[in-house]
């Protein structure tokens, strides 16, 4: 007896998920390089979580690769250009990169146009702020008093901070617990706010800590370290949203 199948079959294939990748000078073989990088647990994190993890490096025209994507991360990496925001650079402001600014400013300007999945992480979410039109504090130290978002240590330390969560926020039911906190290395955060953002997190002592993209289905950013934990709800998050925008493009897809 033959089976009959009703209707077209189900889009098996893994989302893919792109990741802004970073530069970095390496010394390989003896000779020394400048690769594209990224951070092998956010490969890791989206793999396990069903993604096919794609990293793009900053080149003029990486916004033409969304309509190929199901989803973005955008991660920590170097200070953005304060020209970006009108502001002169601070002392401590570093290695920023105007034409990888620009190409990743526009990438995910048409990744939020298009409505995919977006993590946004550490310099992401700045950038995310900047894009809206908002503004950095560069040095958080000369705002708070303290190093605790930035430990000042020898080796690479994690700050720890008590974060305040908004009730009913994305990234609320995304940590889902009673007292959250940030592990964070950064000396740069959110002082004006951007047009359509809305504040989700923010530290004990006020830092902005997580925004959200007002009506749109998911796109938060964050300003703490994620992906130097072992913690992969967000990555998990991003992959949950990115399967069901594939989901809804295959649907739609058949019916036409």
């Amino acid at each position: 007896m033959n089976s009959v199948t009703n209707g077209p079959a189900p889009d098996r294939r893994r989302p893919v998920v792109g990741i802004c990748a970073r530069t970095a000078p390496v010394t390989l073989q003896g000779g020394d390089l400048v690769v594209s990088l990224a951070l092998q647990s956010h490969v890791a994190f989206l793999a396990e979580a069903g993604c096919t993890p794609l990293l793009l490096p900053l080149a003029p025209g990486a916004e033409e690769i969304v309509g190929r994507l199901d989803g973005l991360l955008v991660p920590g990496g170097p200070d953005l250009d304060p020209a970006l925001y009108g502001a002169p650079a601070h002392p401590a402001t570093r290695a920023p990169d105007p034409d990888a600014d620009r190409a990743e400013l526009a990438l995910v300007g048409r990744a939020l146009e298009a409505g995919l999945p977006l993590l946004a992480i550490c310099r992401g979410m700045q950038l995310l702020n900047v894009l809206h039109g908002g503004t950095l504090h560069q040095h958080l130290s000369d705002v708070t008093g303290h190093d605790g978002h930035r430990p000042r240590t020898a080796d690479f330390t994690l700050g720890r901070q008590p974060l305040k969560l908004a009730p009913g926020s994305l990234i609320a039911a995304v940590l889902d617990e009673d007292e959250p906190e940030t592990a964070c290395h950064h000396h740069q955060a959110v002082d004006r706010l951007g047009s359509g953002l809305t504040v989700t997190g923010r530290a004990g002592d006020g830092t902005v800590e997580a925004v959200e993209v007002m009506d749109h289905p998911f796109a938060i950013g964050v300003q703490w370290e994620s992906g130097y934990t072992p913690d992969k709800r967000l990555h998990q998050a991003l992959a949950h949203a990115a399967r069901r925008l594939r989901k809804e493009t295959s649907a739609a897809f058949s019916i036409h």
